[in-house]
């Protein structure tokens, strides 16, 4: 499956808006895909590099890429990555300002990683931590500095690192060819279901401890704040009382048309409605996309569009559907989307607001329509 996204970089406009039409109406074109660094890109010696494995492990290892290429199993797993932000523009337009770069509904990618896994590599460090104990498996890249801190980390928890069915990953492909230095080469990890800030890329280090990353961008960022929390300085007293975003809620987005675009009806009065759906963490696969017309008054399903070498790999992967929508015609009209998992978790109509305008999954619309 093919990465369809868009990639951005920190020095961008914050209130461009990707090229939505093009996530959908092309389908498994392969491009570059979404891209988030809070830094520079770093572009790393694979020949040197050595991934460090330390912490409560029996075994410190420094392992080389050659060595994570050829001294383990490799395992492919299809996901889609996303930026704890996606939709972020969404909640700030419809609920009230937040801070943040300004993401619409392109910050996510679906690829086909390869690496080794992550158990693997902890199992042969030899974890040390006692049953019931809360341990975590932390991972850091020293590369370069980021926005907010001297180097970039993340962390798991160590039951989601060490089970074979999480599909955790330290990649060294990516759809079929080797990292390109934006996306973490030579390598980087792949946690699916969980918010993309915590697949590290260009790793150094793996660490098992009994607490989170102390990064900040564990501690004091992707957290989904209460409400009592309205800006910065309200806000110091909540980091360390809520937990980092882990796993990631069911989302659908409408991504053809676009709010305020012209659409020609068919003969028939519908009009082609197209979008990609995510399942919540684990919960995966999407078994269902419901489309409105009518606010929400009554939901018609979509067709789910699926590559059959996928059908059994897609717990992770998003869902690409479209329909065709009975639209009166005329000005404003809208169109809205909800997707339902494996596990019935059901996408809401409105999330609570936050300051930072995380993990927002609303609806998925289109509005704004002239419909002809």
């Amino acid at each position: 499956m093919a990465t369809v996204g868009y990639e951005y970089s920190a020095e961008e406009p914050l209130n461009r808006e990707p090229p939505v039409k093009d996530l959908v109406s092309s389908f498994f074109t392969e491009s570059d895909g979404y891209d988030r660094n809070h830094g520079p890109i770093p572009h790393v010696d694979a020949s040197k590099h050595i991934v460090r494995v330390d912490g409560a492990v029996g075994n410190i290892l420094e392992l080389s890429v050659d060595q994570l290429h050829k001294n383990f199993a490799q395992h492919e797993v299809v996901c889609a990555l996303q930026c704890a932000g996606n939709r972020r523009h969404t909640m700030r337009i419809l609920l009230k300002e937040v801070q943040g770069i300004d993401w619409f509904d392109g910050a996510v990618m679906n690829c086909r990683w390869r690496g080794l896994r992550l158990r693997d590599v902890l199992q042969k460090a030899g974890v040390a931590v006692s049953d019931g104990q809360d341990a975590h498996v932390a991972f850091a890249c020293f590369q370069t500095p980021c926005q907010e801190d001297s180097w970039y980390g993340g962390s798991i928890e160590l039951e989601r690192a060490m089970r074979e069915d999480a599909d955790v990953v330290l990649a060294l492909e990516m759809n079929g060819h080797p990292l390109p230095p934006n996306h973490g080469y030579p390598v980087r990890v792949v946690a699916p279901g969980i918010a993309g800030a915590r697949s590290v890329k260009w790793l150094d280090r793996i660490t098992v401890q009994l607490h989170e990353s102390a990064n900040y961008y564990q501690q004091h960022d992707y957290k989904v704040l209460p409400p009592e929390a309205v800006d910065g300085e309200s806000a110091k007293q909540y980091w360390h009382t809520v937990p980092a975003i882990q796993d990631m809620p069911v989302n659908s987005v409408v991504a053809v048309p676009k709010s305020g675009d012209t659409v020609a009806a068919s003969p028939d009065g519908t009009i082609p409605v197209k979008g990609y759906a995510l399942p919540s963490g684990e919960n995966g696969p999407v078994t269902k996309v419901e489309v409105s017309s009518d606010e929400g008054k009554t939901w018609n399903e979509a067709d789910l569009i699926s590559h059959p070498e996928d059908f059994e790999n897609t717990k992770w992967a998003w869902t690409l559907w479209r329909a065709a929508v009975k639209v009166e015609p005329g000005h404003p009209r809208s169109v809205w989307s909800r997707a339902t998992d494996k596990s019935g978790n059901v996408q809401p109509s409105c999330p609570q607001w936050n300051l930072r305008g995380v993990v927002y999954n609303g609806y998925g619309e289109a509005k704004d329509l002239t419909v002809v």
